[in-house]
């Protein structure tokens, strides 16, 4: 087990390590030697464990999104402790993907590099993919969940919506990236929280039936 714990540990340490790299100066300051000075470790360890500098990248953006994940799901934990409609709990999960305080920023500037990369990597691409599709996925489950409980209506396509929701909260994490104080005085978050809430409210058009009486 301490094995396993010393393996987990060190990945992490360059994960972090690639994450801040990216964040500080862009993809390409991210080298096998660079990231095990920050890492603190050898070269050679960092190698052990990734062989190339794309498969850094991946293991980092796989780590990313675990936290982001983590996050959306602490808002779905929070939701139902204290039954809160769907359409809440979805805002609180899609504002972990915009970039609206220094963790956030950092981590989405790692995705955007992921992206950027896995233009000229097939691999990479697939892992790209792969993420973009569950997190429709994960949107269009929470849209029949709505139709369930009364909040979205029952002859609602989830799928256009959930394409819709995914798009803009792509868009948004790009002009919040772009402008972090928001725009013509109002605060990004502000304005985060209104764009989605006119989206979401387009499709929660209803009250949730869960938790009546």
């Amino acid at each position: 087990m301490p094995r396993v714990a010393d393996h987990t540990m060190r990945r992490r340490q360059i994960a972090e390590a690639v994450c801040a790299l990216i964040s500080e100066s862009g993809l390409d300051a991210v080298t096998v030697a660079r990231t095990a000075s920050r890492a603190g470790m050898s070269v050679g360890l960092v190698q052990h464990y990734f062989r190339t500098k794309d498969e850094m990248l991946l293991h980092a953006f796989k780590d990313v999104s675990a936290h982001i994940r983590a996050r959306a799901d602490e808002h779905i934990r929070d939701g139902i402790t204290h039954h809160k409609p769907i359409a809440q709990v979805l805002a609180g999960a899609l504002a972990e993907f915009l970039p609206l305080d220094d963790t956030r920023r950092a981590e989405y500037r790692v995705a955007r590099a992921f992206a950027g990369r896995a233009l000229d990597a097939p691999a990479l691409a697939e892992v790209d993919v792969e993420t973009s599709r569950a997190m429709r996925a994960e949107i269009a489950q929470a849209v029949r969940n709505g139709k369930e409980c009364g909040e979205v209506e029952a002859e609602l396509d989830p799928w256009p919506s959930a394409v819709r929701l995914a798009a803009v909260t792509e868009g948004l994490a790009m002009q919040f990236y772009r402008d972090p104080d928001g725009v013509d005085g109002t605060p990004a978050a502000s304005l985060a929280a209104s764009v989605l809430g006119a989206e979401l409210a387009a499709v929660f058009t209803g009250e949730c039936r869960q938790y009546a009486g």
